[in-house]
């Protein structure tokens, strides 16, 4: 029992520790796309001159995009992805990258870091579409932006833009 209470507390103590290792910045940023308020809060890493996807970021298998803690995304409202319903809520982002497409993954666990994916808890996979950017971005940006008749989901590094389309349900 003694060995159990001990290790607890180091799991403890060690997560703040985590906090102070984080090399990439954190950032929350809140988006209004047809009244819906997405808030998205997530690390952003930096390229700082490596080949990102198909190297540091290996394709076929799941990414977390951002650094350290899971990428949280929140929705006041319900959200229409293609034939998918999101309810309004608190979700975690996921990818599966390739080569040639890109898959958005929602998943219900949030506050987990961004190693741990549990694809029992996932409620939606999404294709993504992608596109090449005419300059690169330094840093991992993820935002949501009016497109009409709704609005996209974006992730944007390197040379690459990859997004999916939602409409906001009144």
């Amino acid at each position: 029992m003694a060995r159990l209470a001990a290790a607890a507390v180091c799991v403890t103590l060690a997560a703040p520790a985590a906090h102070a290792q984080r090399v990439s910045p954190h950032e929350t940023h809140e988006f209004v796309v047809d009244g819906a308020t997405i808030t998205i809060s997530y690390g952003r890493p930096s390229m700082r001159g490596r080949k990102i996807f198909g190297a540091l970021i290996p394709y076929n298998k799941v990414w977390m995009p951002g650094a350290d803690e899971a990428t949280v995304f929140e929705t006041t409202a319900a959200l229409q992805f293609g034939d998918f319903k999101l309810p309004a809520g608190r979700y975690s982002f996921y990818t599966m990258p390739s080569d040639t497409q890109w898959t958005l993954i929602i998943n219900k666990k949030t506050g987990q870091w961004h190693t741990l994916y549990v694809p029992g808890e996932d409620f939606a996979k999404l294709p993504m579409t992608a596109e090449q950017l005419p300059a690169p971005v330094e840093q991992l940006t993820i935002s949501a932006v009016p497109h009409p008749p709704g609005g996209a989901i974006r992730l944007e590094w390197e040379n690459t833009r990859f997004s999916v389309p939602f409409t906001v349900i009144h």
